[in-house]
């Protein structure tokens, strides 16, 4: 029964680690974009496509393209930080998925910096010079990974022997089917 609760455990953190990434990179947009007087017309928030942020781009395209990465690593690395001040009993979860965020953002940018494609391709499209970038994601990618490192333990592998949180589990998996269904809801308007 403990590698049950175990592969919840780890399949509810990924799902909510993929989709709240989606979530904080399209905010970055957002904010970014009513910021800088610009019109946003679609949001495409749903889990079985990829996350996207339609907007004008006519005043500060740079800036509206940009935001949603360093948004989308800052905001998880804010509550990173919160939770950790306020002894929250779930901060691994919180460190897996600023990791998360971190991975994800600074790969996109990186990796997309040669090829041209999403974000990458926009920032490159307006004028953007390559190396930020890629400095970018060989800064934020690493991070990522030094705040996964030592987390196995909290999801049941090594010598916890499968052993975890089952509350975390529980709730991890309630909080991932209220997501998917809020996000499935609303995209159908």
């Amino acid at each position: 029964m403990p590698r049950l609760y175990q592969v919840v455990l780890i399949v509810s953190t990924l799902g909510l680690a993929w989709l709240g990434m989606q979530v904080v990179h399209e905010l970055g947009h957002v904010l970014a974009a009513r910021a800088s007087g610009e019109e946003v017309y679609r949001l495409v928030l749903h889990p079985l496509a990829i996350s996207r942020t339609d907007a004008s781009h006519d005043k500060h395209p740079l800036r509206v393209v940009w935001g949603g990465p360093v948004l989308g690593v800052l905001l998880p690395l804010v509550a990173l930080v919160v939770t950790r001040w306020v002894h929250c009993r779930w901060f691994y979860l919180f460190q897996f998925f600023a990791g998360f965020c971190l991975i994800a953002n600074g790969v996109y940018l990186g990796v997309g910096s040669i090829d041209g494609v999403g974000d990458a391709g926009d920032l490159l499209r307006y004028g953007a010079p390559r190396w930020p970038l890629i400095v970018f994601g060989l800064v934020t990618a690493p991070a990522g990974l030094y705040l996964w490192n030592g987390l196995g333990r909290h999801f049941g592998l090594g010598e916890a022997r499968g052993r975890v949180d089952r509350r975390a589990a529980v709730i991890g998996l309630g909080l991932l089917l209220t997501v998917v269904l809020a996000e499935i809801l609303v995209s159908g308007r």
